[in-house]
């Protein structure tokens, strides 16, 4: 039966950790390896919509989230300049599913790696992949070496495993770069964006008084853009509190990324799956990476332990989670483009739209996936 399965999991991120969680539940074989040298998070804090609290919770992390996260009562626009656009009320959004949160990306790390069934094998990767008729056998680069009957890739964005799945598959730029923080700043109860001319600038709490801060700037190139005034140049037009924010020490560590996306839609080779960004990577501007990744877990999961032929069961994942992906991305091109609108028109947009509009972008993943 499905549910003996022999399983790799490459990587040891939400992702990995989620997926390896969810498939010793159904009663398989786990093991997982990371490349890094050690435990980490890289990142600094993540907002936490209603489905994917919903999907923490469903894996066993519902207490962790309401004692080490910030409840976050509703999501505020306003323009550059601090003016209100849009008050969204989150219970109302996420309706019938779960309350939002915004934790740090350690503390939720941390937390997975407690549940996690299985100890993480550090500094290793996967040397070769030779697939057959009974299974996936593995070279790693310490030496040693295993039968799997699946592989799972959730590696990240820049997934090692995906050139074995779909080569012309890989990170695509998406014309902006980022930078997050974690800093003080108890008076911000909620999550709150300023919108500026081809510039955001986003706080939200994470719990203990913390913010976590996201800025971003559209840029032909992903380089990092910053001169010798660092971010406070590139927002130096912005409301007096969010370059109060950035005047911060933690303003001048914050960790930059260009914003990237994976788009491929081959995303199982034989009995080698991939998940989490590692498959479908996108811009975090509908903060769904978590919620994709743990729900990708948990599907992978679910068809598996329905027993059958493995490669088949694989592509009856990808069916089942390619729809709900693809939507999420197409959501985020959506907003992207508003980038490009005149301030005044996006502004005029949102005062009077942005409740119909995050309606229509979250409604469908209020369902179960």
């Amino acid at each position: 039966m499905s549910s003996h399965l022999e399983v790799l999991v490459v990587g040891a991120g939400i992702a990995g950790l989620a997926t390896a969680t969810a498939l010793h539940r159904e009663g398989m074989s786990v093991d997982v390896i990371e490349r890094s040298p050690e435990s980490r998070a890289m990142g600094a804090g993540l907002f936490l919509p209603g489905n994917s609290v919903r999907a923490l919770t469903a894996l066993g992390l519902g207490k962790h989230l309401s004692a080490q996260g910030a409840p976050m009562p509703g999501q505020r626009l306003m323009d550059h300049r601090g003016r209100v656009l849009a008050d969204i009320d989150m219970a109302e959004l996420w309706r019938g599913t779960a309350g939002c949160v915004g934790i740090t990306r350690g503390d939720l790390h941390a937390a997975l790696q407690d549940i996690a069934p299985v100890p993480v094998r550090h500094e290793v990767t996967v040397v070769s992949l030779k697939q057959s008729d009974d299974g996936v056998h593995v070279e790693f680069s310490d030496g040693g070496s295993g039968r799997y009957d699946v592989v799972v890739g959730a590696d990240g964005i820049r997934s090692g495993l995906r050139e074995s799945v779909d080569p012309a598959a890989g990170a695509r730029y998406l014309g902006q770069v980022c930078w997050r923080f974690l800093t003080d700043a108890p008076d911000i109860d909620r999550w709150t964006a300023w919108l500026g001319p081809g510039t955001a600038f986003l706080a939200y709490p994470v719990g203990g008084g913390q913010v976590c801060c996201y800025a971003d700037v559209a840029a032909a190139s992903p380089k990092d853009p910053t001169t010798a005034a660092g971010l406070l140049g590139l927002f130096s037009g912005y409301d007096q509190r969010v370059r109060d924010l950035l005047a911060t020490p933690a303003a001048h560590e914050a960790y930059f990324s260009p914003v990237e996306e994976v788009s491929g839609e081959t995303w199982v080779r034989g009995r080698v799956v991939l998940v989490g960004d590692a498959a479908h990577a996108s811009s975090p501007n509908m903060a769904q990476g978590v919620a994709m990744a743990v729900e990708d877990a948990q599907v992978l999961a679910e068809v598996l332990a329905t027993g059958g032929d493995t490669e088949d069961l694989l592509q009856q994942y990808v069916q089942r989670r390619l729809s709900r992906t693809r939507w999420v991305q197409r959501q985020t091109h959506r907003r992207d483009r508003s980038r490009s609108m005149p301030p005044a028109v996006r502004n005029i947009a949102f005062r009077y739209g942005a409740k119909a509009l995050w309606e229509r972008g979250y409604a469908p993943l209020r369902d179960l996936p």
